[in-house]
Formats: structure tokens, sequence, C-alpha cells
């Protein structure tokens, strides 16, 4: 078992220009000292907290996200697009990644705070391998950073000035951000292949994503690297370095090389996922998107019509058997699968259904398979031992498929989709079976007969559509994928349009109010078919809001986004 103490680490790192202000009682003599092995693995595991989903303190930026692609649906203000700089759940993710806030000395305790001491305390012991991983962590912090809120603090964060620490550090443009990101890759790769250093201590267990393996860091570097330029595609020729990445196939190659999180089950500490807090809480507010539920049935006629994908019961747990009677009236409800619409301003979208809601599963959070049973969940019903994915060699696959597609690489596009989604199905099974560990008989998905005919079915549809319409199918499969990391799932749709997400503003008028249309209710089921009225006063977000707190105490930071569905980030022409 993964024991959380290896995360709970003293913060003793501090700014040695604040020491005026912070030396009470230190003998300057003897000043505390944090090791790179100490650092690291509250670093990786603070990174995972900010990204994935979850509840109460457990929020990170895939909480609002997962809203914003319409996987989950919820009665919070991510529900009609509303992030606001005060939400906690931008908080919560900013404060994890920066610091309380920028304009404040005692920030040490975050992501990149820690990180940074990494790479200054290794850099002067020469232990560079501790410093390649923290530059590729940083690499990759600041990207998503970037990718989601556009303009951010980079350049001047964590940087003295005249000898002082910077208290409000300038907000660097995202397109100056970005090439300097993809520099510091190239110098984590370099310092990991390092030979010479006077240090050459290799993390061990200390080193939560990867044990030390060397070789995994520079393939993840690598296809972080990818990932980038993918991004830029349509403001940049990327052609030759893309192409030179992929000539050179060292990339993430197999399920195992997946940059992941791992969290472990509960014990005498609580190392579950994030997104496990909303699974077993007294509240829960994290309902699934009947949009993404649709896709997945095969109800919705635009995407995967008449396909069932064999996922469902690993993604979804219906507390209700299909002839359940629910505790309260239901907005949404398919046989087990109950929920609400996003944007809805129904009669039932408020009434509970605590113990009768359909809930996230085995993947990704490490709850409960489906088994047909139902029953209400509890904590002991799940290990909650499921990773936060950054990249999987799944992702890598489908990046692939999308240059191909788009003509940036040669090849076979519909091939590359094929790997990517029998990879896709694999990728469930390792998950469940490396890292769940659940006590319930699980079937195995990869390579079975229902898997196979799925995607021989999907390919079938894709060979019929037009080149913009294959690239729909390369990302709706993606997107179905990364079920649980909605961070790039927000940013490959602003970038491709794709996969199509359900939009309030297409109901259609109705005696009595308003009625999904067949998209969002397929006539053979007559509870989904309910009259809901559903309403969105706001446009599509393009990156959220800057956390507000900071931009009250930071004297160099703008003034707030006045409306984020104009706010573009900088790889969008």
């Amino acid at each position: 078992m993964r024991s959380k103490l290896k995360y709970i680490i003293p913060m003793l790192f501090v700014f040695t220009a604040c020491k005026k202000q912070l030396d009470i009682n230190i003998d300057p003599n003897n000043p505390a000292k944090v090791s790179e092995s100490k650092l690291l693995p509250n670093v990786e595991h603070l990174l995972g907290n900010s990204l994935a989903t979850g509840t109460g303190n457990f929020q990170g930026l895939s909480q609002a996200l997962a809203n914003y692609t319409h996987q989950l649906s919820t009665r919070e203000s991510f529900n009609q697009y509303g992030v606001t700089g005060n939400d906690y759940v931008l908080q919560m993710a900013w404060t994890t990644l920066y610091g309380t806030n920028l304009n404040t000395i005692s920030n040490t305790s975050s992501v990149l705070n820690n990180n940074e001491a990494i790479i200054r305390i290794g850099t002067a012991s020469d232990n560079l391998k501790y410093v390649g991983i923290a530059k590729i962590i940083k690499a990759y912090t600041f990207s998503q950073m970037v990718d989601v809120f556009g303009d951010v603090p980079y350049t001047e964060f964590n940087q003295n000035i005249d000898g002082k620490v910077n208290l409000s550090p300038k907000f660097d443009k995202g397109s100056d951000i970005y090439p300097s990101l993809i520099t510091l890759l190239d110098q984590g790769i370099a310092d990991l292949k390092n030979t010479t250093s006077a240090n050459r201590q290799v993390p061990g267990s200390d080193d939560v994503i990867y044990g030390g393996n060397v070789d995994k860091w520079i393939r993840a570097a690598k296809t972080i690297k990818l990932k980038l330029l993918t991004q830029q595609r349509l403001v940049k020729d990327v052609s030759a370095e893309v192409n030179a990445l992929l000539t050179e196939n060292d990339l993430i190659k197999q399920t195992s090389d997946s940059f992941l999180m791992p969290y472990g089950p509960n014990g005498s500490t609580d190392d579950r996922n994030p997104g496990f807090s909303d699974y077993y809480a007294s509240q829960r507010s994290q309902y699934i998107s009947p949009w993404f539920y649709e896709i997945l049935k095969g109800y919705n006629p635009n995407m995967n019509a008449g396909i069932e994908d064999p996922r469902v019961p690993y993604y979804f747990f219906n507390q209700l058997t299909p002839e359940g009677v629910a505790p309260n009236d239901t907005e949404y409800r398919d046989g087990g699968f109950v929920s609400i619409y996003f944007g809805s301003v129904g009669p039932d979208k408020d009434k509970t259904q605590q113990n009768g809601m359909t809930i996230i599963g085995m993947y990704p959070v490490g709850g409960k398979y489906d088994d047909g049973k139902g029953g209400a969940v509890s904590a002991s019903s799940g290990t909650g031992a499921a990773p936060y994915r950054f990249i999987t060699y799944a992702d890598r696959l489908y990046l692939e498929a999308e240059l191909r597609n788009v003509g940036i690489v040669a090849g076979d596009a519909k091939a590359k989709l094929k790997e990517a989604m029998v990879e896709s199905f694999k990728q469930v099974d390792y998950v469940i079976t490396t890292y769940v560990k659940p006590t319930q008989t699980v079937p195995a998905l990869a390579g079975t007969t229902a898997v196979n005919d799925y995607v021989d079915a999907v390919l079938l549809k894709y060979d019929a559509g037009s080149t913009d319409k294959k690239l729909e199918y390369i990302m709706t499969q993606k997107w179905i994928s990364s079920f649980g990391s909605a961070v790039d799932q927000y940013t490959d749709y602003r970038r491709t349009k794709y996969p199509v997400l359900f939009n309030p503003k297409d109901q259609v008028m109705a005696p009595g109010g308003f009625v999904q249309p067949p998209i969002n209710g397929n006539p053979a089921l007559p509870n989904a078919q309910k009259k809901v009225p559903v309403q969105l006063n706001r446009n599509y977000p393009l990156t959220l809001p800057w956390y507000s707190k900071e931009l009250e105490t930071n004297s160099n930071a703008p003034t707030q986004k006045s409306d984020p569905s104009t706010y573009k980030p900088f790889w969008l022409p």
C-alpha cells in the first residue's frame, strides 16, 4: 500500500532573500534543509490533486472542466459555464499550483515552489537526475496553466529582484511561455542523460510516478513536447519538429509508460484518488452527463449511433436497478441510469438522488464495477486507488491520428485511430489490475468480442465520413478514453471543435416548455423524453478566469477577464 505519509513533509524550504522576515529563533549557521527526495513526492502528489476531479478540499481543474466538456453534470457554477475568480475550485487549483497567492512569502507548500526548490538544490549539488525530472514537471505544469488560463506569471514567479523576492510577478503571454517550455523539456532530458555530474543519485520510491526510471521520464518529456507542438498547429508550422519526434520514436510506447499519478487505497492514511471523495460523499455533487451517457450507449444519432460502448459498466455505477424506485422524481432516467441536465432550470433538478443517482465508477476513480445489482455505495465499496492520468500511451496515439488526419504527418489516420482505440481498452484493464485491485470480480475488456465489434463498428462509420467527420471520430474517441482527466479534453475541444458538445441553446420550444431534442432523448426511452426547461445565458468560455485574490494582491496583475468567451489562448487563431 502506498502511504500518504510520504507526501506529508515539512515545508522548510524558504527564499533566502526573505531571511530577515523569517529568521526569528532560527540559527543562521544551521539552516533547515529539505532534500530533493523529500520534496519530489509532494510535488507529484500535489500536481495530481490540482488537475483531478473531486469534491471538498480535493477539487482540481477537472472538477470544473469535466462539466465544460460535458462528461459530468452538476448543480454548481460549472453548470452554466459560470466559474468565476472567486470559485472554490479555482482557488484550490491556483493555490495548489502556485501557493496561497503569489503576493505571499509563506507559499512554499505548492507544486511550483517545491519543484523550483528541487531545481535549485539539485543544481547546487550537481544532482541532475532530480533536476531533470523537476524541469519536466515544471514544463508540463506551466503548459497546463497556459492552456487553461492563457497568460500567467512565469518569468518573474519565484524570482528575486534587487535581492528581494518579487511579490508581484508579471503575467507573461502564453505565446512567450510556450517556447521556453520546449527548451525546458530539452534541458530536462539532457540532465537525465548526463553521465558526468558529481552527484549521480537516481530517485527511487520517492519518485511515485516512475520510480526513478530515467528512460520513462525521457519518453514522457518527448510526448509532452509532441502534445505542445500539436496544440500550436493552428498558429505555426510544427511539421518539421513533429516529424522529427516521430522519426526518433522515443515517445511513450506502451501502456506501462503512461504518465500517471498513482494513488493508493484507504488504510491507516487516506491516499485515494481525489475523485473518489465525491463517490462516497454525504452530499454528492457530480452526476454523469446525459450527453456523455447517450453517446456511450449509442443513442446519439450524430455519433456512434446504434453502437454501445463496452466501457459503460466500468465508467458508471447505477445505484438503482432498472426496475428500482428513485428516492424522488428524476430529471433524466434511462433504466437504472439517473442524472440531471446541464443548464437545467427544471422542477426536478434539485431533488436529491443521493442513493439513486448514477455515479463515477471503477474507472477512473476506483469506485465499483456495475454488475447490474445496484445498491447504495459507500467508502468501502471501492478502493479509490485509481491514478490520475496526465498523458497515456493512448493519448499519444490519438495525437498521431489527429496529426495524420490534418496532413502534418504522413500515414493512415484510420490505422492509428484503431491502435488508439484498442489501447484505450487495454488502459482500462491496466488501471484496474495494476492500481485499483478491486475485491469484485471484474471482467477484462481488451481483446473481447464486444470490444472488437465496437472498434470495427466505429471504424466502419469512420470510413463513410468526410475528412472533417473523421477528425470528429478521432477526437470523440479520445474524449471517451480520457474520462476523469478533463484538462486536455478542454484544450482539444477548443482547438478542434470536437467532440460535438451538448448545447442548451439548441433546445426546441414545445407546448408547456422546452423539450430535449431527439439527440438528447432516444424516442424509445419515454423517461428520457420528459420536458425539461434548459437555458444558458453565456457563450462557451475559451479560458478560465484568474483567481481573484491574486489579482487583488498582485500589483502587476491584469484586470479580470470581462468575458472568458472572448479571451482566447494564444494557440487559437
